[in-house]
């Protein structure tokens, strides 16, 4: 594509020097009878031109260029007509014609002039003498010229030897000076209606999103004060649609340079108050930008809404209210990708055409078997909007939407069309919108009285659908497509949150905050525990808190829904029908009982409230993981509202990833019990008490989730007094090192109590741990026996194998070994072992650690045998659990970094037996 602008007073023709006015021209149009269409009496100011290639993504390439032209040069009003009229000839052109095409758009005092050529000029141009009526509107020729016809104030057809060159001009509307647009007066009754004084708030946003201004109107409609909320950003107040992919964001509208909509602005009572808002982009006196809100309440939007735009066809038919033109058309003036502007402009435009009492706009899945309702006037919106109905209902139904269908009386014909059902319409159009020959939505008007509507009616709504189809189209395509990003951005999140945590309590609460309120109001997760087991009601949350406890009670009184694996939503009407009974036996008993109508109101308004919160569709989707229904995901709406079947397929996609979850956390909950349980057996319950000595002892094993390592430790009871106390170390950590750590401490015991000395049952040990062949690992122990005396003093018999040997702290505060190194276990079979005897006075402290204390290290610093000597000569006088304590902490504090072996300290303070 080339293009070219070219600013001036006159400048020179555009057109090829073939097409100059001395060669072969043939008008052809209405005003070839009256009218010169080459004369060009008025002074062109300004001229755009592009040239586009002979292929299917020029015709939006085309649109793209008059769009940008006419709004640069500030014709937004013209701009709808200009973009239809070049996007069917230059369709015309480049996809009948087969040849480029050059777009021309010329600005005059008296209008813009857009003429399209291509190089296909035998081509016949389909007409019926001069006038307007060109044929029938289902013909494919001659479209491009009806609507010229329609929408233009002069056209025309040109040819040359080597081009075909198509015109029509738009003229400008006549505005008095100060305004922007008007709308024709309306009768009183038809005047938007406030119940109080209109108030409309100032709210004034700085370039950062912070409040600067809050006028008494806004204090008043909101409750906070300018104090309040000045300095704040508009962000704390501002309650955006949630909705993914859809909309645009808070920060976005406040950059634009004009935006209207609606959203909720939270009030000091923290209730949500609807608005309907019209941002204005502005400059002050330093250059800085900002953004000045008018807001008013949402059903006084008229106030602030941009009137509609009327077109030439419309302004005609108001002029001429005797106008039986078959062909009048509307194109609707919302932006294009503004679809639900789209759509409403529409049905309203619809509804005036036929002068109906009501209009409904529907569009159909991609699959084609269901329409959605996604526009209606004059009907329950919130109880249409959404709902769906199939296309093909059968006989006495709604028959086929892929036809125009006309019915004079529906209570006839009961079920014909079920939108209409309990709405006091009578009569009915519908027509259905097509793109390309496929079915893309349907628009019907209807009307109280019977016999409303004829064949030619529906004609005439054809031709209006046919008109808006596209436009509708590519605006319904740009939404999908911007909900896609929204939900792969949605899921993307959602699996990273899920993904973050395998705490199934964490997992069932996240579930539950990504649906709410993004895609439903409320929601609902049942789990089952097994396949014999009913699902169970874990976790439910509503939007607003105080209803939570509400919900959950109606749920509990109803039967769970069936744990079917079908995949899909499902309705389920259980809990709307309870409400309803519930709040209706509430009112009831009430009344029964003779209270006032305060008193009624107050006892049934929490039951009223539950019922509205999930009166509207209700929907369960199974939560499936490895082909097993391990719970439902129910999601629900307020009273009559729907949910969208964009909004129903994310539900699916986030279930499945939720399942998923919610199942590994299950699978890791149970495996952590069961690691758990079986790691407790492998440490002795408790510690004895020992008459005379304190005993004291701190464990801690290296690895997230583990309760025992390969470090252990043992005291028990043996006989007459005796009592065995064991620590050690098995090579490693993890399961493989907790295997043999149950062997020793248990195969210790046994020994010691049949009589075993200690190095007998050091030996006997050794044989156990190379008997296991490869699953055998070298183990440390110290291992001794503990007679309290008479005197107050202790004796310890000990082994020390391999193990970091016992210190002893005297009363004076030295500290000593306790015992020789010798050789470890698990390693050798012949193993001479041999007992020391130590005797502990009152006062002495004998401590006992693993490797994984003395080899603490930061860097390239090692705490060692000498750092831990250093420590416990700090501990004179303190008890055998201080001892501990402080030898703990000042192994933590050598370090930064979290542990990477097992530690284990045991502390024996020899306290003295008390004398009665």
């Amino acid at each position: 594509m080339t293009t070219g602008l070219i600013p001036g007073d006159q400048p020179s023709d555009p057109r090829p020097t073939d097409a100059l006015p001395e060669q072969r021209r043939e008008p052809v149009g209405p005003e070839a009878l009256h009218v010169d269409n080459r004369s060009r009496s008025s002074v062109i100011t300004a001229r755009a031109a592009a040239t586009f290639e002979p292929v299917g993504r020029s015709v939006a390439s085309a649109r793209s260029f008059v769009r940008d032209t006419l709004q640069g040069w500030g014709f937004a009003d013209i701009v709808d007509d200009a973009v239809v009229l070049t996007s069917e000839l230059v369709t015309n052109a480049v996809v009948h014609a087969g040849t480029s095409a050059e777009v021309r758009c010329l600005r005059s005092d008296e209008g813009v002039r857009i003429e399209v050529s291509d190089r296909y000029p035998e081509r016949e141009i389909p007409v019926q003498s001069t006038a307007v009526n060109m044929g029938s509107p289902d013909r494919e020729g001659g479209r491009g010229l009806q609507l010229c016809a329609a929408l233009a104030g002069r056209w025309g057809v040109e040819y040359t030897p080597t081009h075909k060159n198509v015109w029509f001009q738009l003229d400008l509307p006549q505005r008095p000076v100060g305004t922007r647009a008007a709308g024709p007066p309306l009768p009183a009754d038809l005047l938007p209606l406030a119940d109080g004084r209109v108030r409309v708030a100032v709210v004034q946003i700085d370039r950062a999103g912070t409040i600067t201004a809050w006028n008494e109107d806004a204090e008043e409609l909101f409750g906070h004060g300018a104090d309040q909320v000045i300095g704040k950003p508009l962000t704390d107040l501002a309650a955006w649609p949630h909705t993914p992919g859809t909309g645009t964001g808070i920060a976005e509208a406040l950059q634009l340079s004009r935006w209207e909509g609606s959203y909720g602005i939270r009030a000091a009572t923290g209730r949500v108050i609807p608005v309907y808002a019209s941002h204005l982009r502005v400059r002050d006196t330093d250059g800085e930008p900002s953004t000045v809100c008018l807001l008013v309440r949402d059903h006084e939007r008229a106030v602030l809404q941009t009137p509609v735009r009327l077109t030439s066809a419309d302004q005609k038919s108001t002029s001429d209210s005797q106008s039986s033109d078959p062909f009048e058309v509307f194109i609707g003036s919302p932006a294009p990708d503004d679809l639900d502007g789209l759509l409403q402009r529409t049905v309203e435009r619809a509804r005036d055409m036929l002068d109906g009492d009501a209009a409904f706009l529907l569009l159909a899945t991609d699959d084609e078997t269901e329409l959605e309702v996604r526009a209606s006037t004059g009907l329950p919106s919130a109880r249409q909007r959404f709902a769906r109905v199939p296309v093909e209902a059968g006989p006495g139904r709604y028959g086929s939407a892929r036809m125009p269908a006309v019915h004079d009386d529906l209570t006839a014909v009961p079920g014909a069309v079920p939108l209409l059902a309990g709405t006091g319409m009578r009569s009915v159009v519908t027509v259905p919108l097509k793109v390309e020959g496929r079915l893309t939505g349907s628009l019907g008007v209807a009307a109280e009285a019977p016999g409303r509507y004829s064949n030619e009616d529906a004609l005439r709504l054809q031709f209006a659908a046919d008109r808006i189809a596209l436009a509708v189209e590519s605006a319904r395509l740009g939404e999908l497509e911007r909900l896609r990003r929204g939900s792969l951005s949605f899921l993307v999140e959602a699996s990273d949150l899920l993904a973050g945590t395998l705490d199934r309590d964490q997992t069932l609460a996240l579930m539950a905050q990504m649906t709410v309120p993004t895609l439903a109001t409320w929601c609902a997760v049942y789990t089952i525990a097994d396949q014999a087991s009913e699902p169970y009601l874990s976790y439910v949350l509503h939007e607003d808190e105080e209803l939570i406890d509400g919900i959950k009670s109606l749920l509990s009184k109803i039967p769970p829904p069936d744990p079917v694996p079908t995949p899909g939503a499902r309705l389920w009407s259980a809990p709307g029908e309870a409400a309803r009974q519930s709040a209706l036996r509430s009112s009831m008993h009430s009344l029964s009982l003779g209270d006032s109508p305060h008193r009624v109101g107050a006892t049934v308004g929490p039951t009223l409230a539950t019922a509205q919160a999930v009166g509207g569709e209700t929907v369960v989707l199974p939560l499936v993981a490895r082909n097993r229904v391990i719970g439902m995901l129910t999601l629900g709406k307020p009273t009559d509202e729907h949910f969208r079947q964009e909004i129903l397929e994310l539900a699916e996609d986030l279930s499945r990833r939720a399942a998923l979850a919610l199942d590994n956390a299950r699978l890791y909950s149970e495996r952590t019990a069961i690691s758990q349980s079986l790691q407790r057996s492998l440490l002795p319950p408790e510690l004895p008490e020992i008459e005379g000595v304190e005993v004291e002892v701190i464990y801690r094993a290296a690895g997230e989730g583990n309760e025992v390592g390969g470090d252990f430790y043992d005291v028990f009871p043996i006989h007459d007094g005796a009592y065995g106390f064991a620590i050690g170390d098995v090579c490693g950590t993890g399961p493989e090192a907790a295997a043999v750590t149950g062997l020793a401490r248990h195969a210790l015991r046994l020994l010691a109590r049949e009589g075993f000395g200690g190095p007998a049952v050091l030996e006997r040990l050794n044989s156990a741990i190379l008997d296991e062949g490869e699953r055998s690992r070298f183990l440390t122990l110290l291992y001794g026996e503990v007679r309290p005396q008479q005197d107050g003093s202790a004796v310890l018999k000990v082994v020390c194998a391999g193990h970091p040997l016992p210190l002893r702290l005297r009363q004076d505060g030295t500290v000593e070994p306790a015992a020789e190194p010798q050789p470890l276990l698990g390693v050798m079979d012949d193993l001479e072992l041999y007992e020391e005897t130590v005797v502990l006075d009152p006062g002495d402290v004998l401590l006992c650690v693993t490797d994984g204390v003395t080899e603490r290290r930061e860097g390239r610093r090692m705490l060692g045998d000498d750092g831990l000597a250093d420590v416990l000569t700090t501990c004179t006088g303190l008890t055998a659990g201080a001892v501990a304590a402080r030898v703990m902490r000042a192994v933590e504090r050598f370090a930064s970094d979290a542990p990477s072996d097992d530690m284990a300290i045991l502390a024996m303070r020899v306290a003295g037996i008390q004398q009665d």
